[in-house]
């Protein structure tokens, strides 16, 4: 097994509680799941993107062609790998393993940058020399949320920075969302005007909090020249209609995804109290989104038995930077907490 292709859905096996999976599992709401069955009868004509992708650059403030839909977010990271010809490619670790393998499948070397606990990134820690940079905000697995600040500072002229913000939208206000600052040159801005990050990449997904994984549908947001050069090694009508109208859709539900965020962070912050209860259990980073990294002697074993009574987690060893001792803990209401915490409590002693 290839570690960087080792994701959560693979841990699945029929009838075990899914705590390995970062999709959210609730029923789709009917403003949701009512457009995507009346798609479903135009499938006879060619998917048309002009108002999926209307409808995000009006949410992030951007023009239509800084975005670029993608089947999945994780396209998005193929699509880099085969358009840009990066001398030095840094990956900052612990995060999803997509993009190194993207970068790897494409023949480019990659440099990692490995953060220890609590996971905080240091700017300083990127090489001056990298032309690319990849991050997650918030991360995956660390669940750990960086300063926009922070991110901006590894910006520069002649390098892409690449914002992997597949999780942003479980962050109550998103407030450290780079997704409205477009890419360009620096700009002095007075009052009103755009501020501009350099080499700017924002990778974001709709398949997390819209429960949405089967339907792969995500979506970039970059100079438009970048965009251009990826539509031309993407393959033709790459997004199916039915995913175009939950980009839509979504897009301008903004209200309903404020709520299902504070939500989540309301289970999270049960779930966390619940691991604290536990010896042995080290919720390690400050998580912010809808997953938790804790680290416990013994993981692996450890995992095993919880499959044994019913559960299902992530392993961490296959994340760069981790090890045995780590695991992955999906966010779920809190009955399915308590459950889940009552079979821990027993597997840990």
């Amino acid at each position: 097994m290839d570690p960087l292709r080792h994701h959560g859905d693979t841990e699945l096996r029929p009838g075990l509680v899914d705590l390995a999976v970062n999709v959210r599992t609730a029923p789709h709401p009917e403003w949701l799941s009512a457009p995507l069955l009346a798609a479903m009868s135009d499938l006879a004509a060619y998917p048309d993107q002009t108002r999926a992708r209307a409808a995000i650059a009006a949410r992030h403030g951007r023009a239509p062609a800084e975005v670029l839909l993608t089947a999945g977010a994780a396209q998005a990271f193929t699509l880099l790998a085969q358009v840009l010809r990066p001398r030095r490619a840094v990956v900052v670790h612990p995060q999803f393993t997509e993009p190194e393998a993207a970068l790897a499948a494409h023949g480019h070397s990659v440099h990692r940058v490995v953060l220890e606990p609590p996971f905080i990134l240091d700017p300083a820690l990127v090489p001056d020399d990298a032309d690319l940079v990849i991050v997650g905000n918030p991360t995956n697995p660390t669940s750990v949320l960086h300063p926009r600040g922070v991110l901006r500072a590894l910006a520069r002229p002649g390098r892409t920075l690449v914002v992997d913000e597949a999780f942003a939208d479980t962050v109550p206000g998103e407030p450290e969302s780079l997704a409205g600052t477009p890419a360009g040159d620096r700009l002095p801005a007075p009052d009103g005007a755009v501020d501009r990050t350099p080499g700017l990449v924002v990778i974001r997904s709709l398949t997390k909090t819209w429960g949405l994984a089967g339907l792969r549908i995500g979506y970039l947001l970059a100079d438009p020249a970048l965009v251009r050069a990826m539509t031309e090694v993407q393959p033709l009508w790459p997004v199916s209609t039915p995913a175009l109208v939950a980009a839509e859709v979504c897009s301008t539900a903004t209200a309903a995804e404020e709520k299902i965020a504070h939500g989540i962070a309301a289970d999270r912050d049960h779930l966390v109290a619940r691991l604290a209860e536990l010896p042995g259990i080290e919720v390690v980073g400050t998580p912010t989104s809808s997953f938790v990294l804790v680290r416990t002697p013994g993981a692996l074993e450890l995992r095993e038995r919880l499959i044994a009574r019913g559960f299902v987690v992530r392993r961490g060893d296959t994340f760069p930077g981790l090890g045995p001792d780590w695991l992955r803990i999906s966010v779920r209401d809190t009955a399915v907490t308590d459950a889940f915490v009552d079979v821990l409590k027993n597997e840990v002693h």
